[in-house]
Parts: structure tokens; sequence; C-alpha cells
């Protein structure tokens, strides 16, 4: 027999489904109220332009809230059946990604808490924090056959991986992190890929004078997107497109749908005071920073290889370069892969062996 589902995981899905159906039934109701407010637009199958647009997005959206309670039970079913805790935590982690801010002000149980997991049981040594980016949690760092954590543990590190709630604004997880890392005894380094690495940076200027942050061994970024992330911008650009008229303005709030912490990317949003705008913020000093790029380009240099980056974040970004000096980050040293994608800056060999030379056995 089946293990009954968590009550508090069958709470939070009921509730972000009866939220969810609610919402979309008010984007059909302002789409209707905007055709019928404009003059000449009257409402027939056939209707063809901007128009048949409208309707035909409205009758799409209309199907999905008749089956949005089926469908999002149907989908999350084996999730609260599952006996699989690992399959549980991939799709929640996603969840809180993309509604994380939402699931925390509603006081959702699917929020994540912050926490620190010991990733190589039994290893010892100086702290080694792993933080996992956007959608993601601890475990992404041992996946595909690949295991960051044990070959870095075998250098005498104790990694830890740090599970957070990567829907919620950058700062705020920043402060929790400066706050939670006094707990931790030891010099600390910090690895962090991506949204991790903006965490990561957060907390350094949120630290104050903790313990911790006076005995900083090392900041490591993987695909980090120190500049801002062109995507999250492209998101933002369709919202204003679809503001323009009237009749595709009720889509803008969809579009608009996304987690504080997505936003905070758009510009490397790391402090409260800075939300909205990019963060200038120096890396810490006599700290070892170093950054690792990627590029989907078969070769490391070169324009294009510039303009692809690795899928999600460009070469300059991940590298903290910038046209303008108070911008720009200067790291100790830094490393471009070519042919790797975002994600794989995680399982390839090739970075693995550049985190072992960079992060020497400690003493």
């Amino acid at each position: 027999m089946r293990p009954m589902p968590s009550p508090s995981h069958l709470r939070g899905t009921t509730r972000l489904t009866l939220d969810a159906t609610t919402g979309l039934t008010r984007l059909v109701e302002a789409m209707h109220a905007e055709i019928t407010r404009l003059p000449g637009a009257k409402p027939r199958p056939d209707t063809t332009g901007i128009t048949g647009l409208v309707y035909r997005s409205i009758r799409g959206v209309t199907r999905l809230v008749g089956s949005g309670v089926d469908t999002a039970l149907a989908a999350l079913a084996p999730l609260l059946e599952s006996t699989a805790p690992a399959q549980a935590s991939g799709v929640i982690a996603a969840l809180n990604g993309v509604l994380g801010d939402y699931l925390e002000d509603t006081h959702n149980p699917l929020a994540i808490p912050m926490s620190l997991h010991p990733l190589v049981p039994g290893a010892e040594g100086p702290p080694l924090v792993m933080l996992h980016g956007l959608c993601m949690n601890e475990a992404q760092w041992q996946r595909d056959g690949a295991d960051f954590p044990r070959a870095l543990a075998e250098l005498g590190y104790q990694p830890l991986g740090l599970r957070y709630n990567t829907g919620r604004p950058i700062w705020r997880n920043g402060a929790e992190l400066a706050a939670l890392l006094s707990r931790v005894p030891g010099p600390i380094t910090l690895l962090g890929h991506s949204m991790g690495g903006l965490v990561a940076r957060s907390a350094i200027a949120q630290a104050g004078r903790r313990r911790w942050r006076r005995e900083l061994r090392g900041l490591v970024t993987l695909g980090t997107p120190h500049q801002g992330a062109p995507l999250e911008r492209g998101g933002q650009q369709v919202q204003r497109l679809l503001s323009v008229s009237a009749y595709s303005r009720p889509l803008a709030l969809l579009a608009g749908r996304r987690s504080a912490g997505i936003r905070d990317l758009r510009h490397a949003s790391l402090l409260e005071a800075d939300v909205g705008r990019a963060s200038v913020l120096p890396l810490p000093v006599n700290v070892a920073c170093r950054a690792i790029a990627a590029t989907m380009s078969r070769t490391a240099t070169g324009a294009p290889a510039r303009w692809l980056g690795d899928g999600l974040v460009p070469v300059a970004s991940a590298l903290g370069q910038h046209r303008s000096p108070a911008r720009r980050l200067a790291f100790t040293d830094t490393a471009v892969f070519a042919g790797l994608g975002h994600l794989a800056l995680q399982t390839d060999p090739a970075v693995l062996a550049q985190l072992k030379a960079w992060l020497q056995p400690p003493p």
C-alpha cells in the first residue's frame, strides 16, 4: 500500500491550485471587460487579427480553468504518493523558484525554509557551502553521474548544501544566509552556481561583523549573472509590449507573474535598497574570489562565444565584466569553458578539475 500524502503537501497543493484557478478566471474577466469597453469589438467566432487572437486566448484560458484543478492534481499526484523524497524535493524546488515569494507571503506549506545539509556523510574539515541556482535544490550537485561534493570532500572539505526558496528576493535569502552561517564553525568557503553566487555575495554584504565573514576563505561562482541575466530582461520587454494594447493588457498580468527571485536576476539586485536596479558591490577584500563562465560555442573566444554564453548567462556577466569601471568585479582568477550549457557547469569534469586546482587542500 502506498503511503498517504503529507497533510501539509495536500493543503499547500490545494491552496495553490485554487489560487491559480481564481487568478486565471480573473484574467478572462479582465480581457472580456476590455473588449466590451472598446467600440466596435463584437464577440464573434470568426473574428480575425488582434480581436481574433484575444478571443482564441479567452477560449484557451477558459478550457484551462475548466480542467485546471484536475490537471494540477493529476500532475502532482505522483509527487504526493511517491516514496522517492528526491523526486518530491525537485518538484517543490521548481515550484518555489516560480512562485516562492507568493508561497511564503501566503504561508503556504510548500514554501521551502532555508537550511544546510551535509552532502557527504562523514566528511570533515573546513565547511564548503554549496549554493544551488534557481528552481533547484542541493541534490543538483550530485547528478548525471557527477558528484562534485564527494570529489571536493576528498580534498579535505566538508561540503554543506544550502537548501532555500529561490523565488524569494535575493537580498532576503542573503540576509538569512548571513545569520545562518554564524552557526557554522570554522573558516568557510562559498561555492555558488547561477543565482547561488548572487545569494552568496548578498550574504557577504549583509554579514556585518559576524565571525564567519572575518574568516571567509574563498568565493567561487559558476555561471552567476553578476551583471544581470538578459533572458529576464526579455521577459520584462514582453510584459511591456503586452501592456501597449488594451486588447492584450490583461495578459501582461500573466506575463508579470515572475517571482521576486527571478526579477532580481534582471539587474543582479543583491540588497533591499537596490530592488529593481543593479547593486554596485565590490568583491570582498582579502578573500580569494574566482569565477567560471561557459559558452555553448565550440571556442571560448570571439564574439559568438561571448554572445551565446551558456544559454542563460553571457560570458561577460559571469565574469563580472562591465563597461563601467565602477561595476567591474576584480576576480582573483577566472576561467571560460567552451561547449557547455548552464547546467553542465555542475557536472563537467573539466570544471571540476578547475575547482580542485583553485580549492587547494585546506591547511
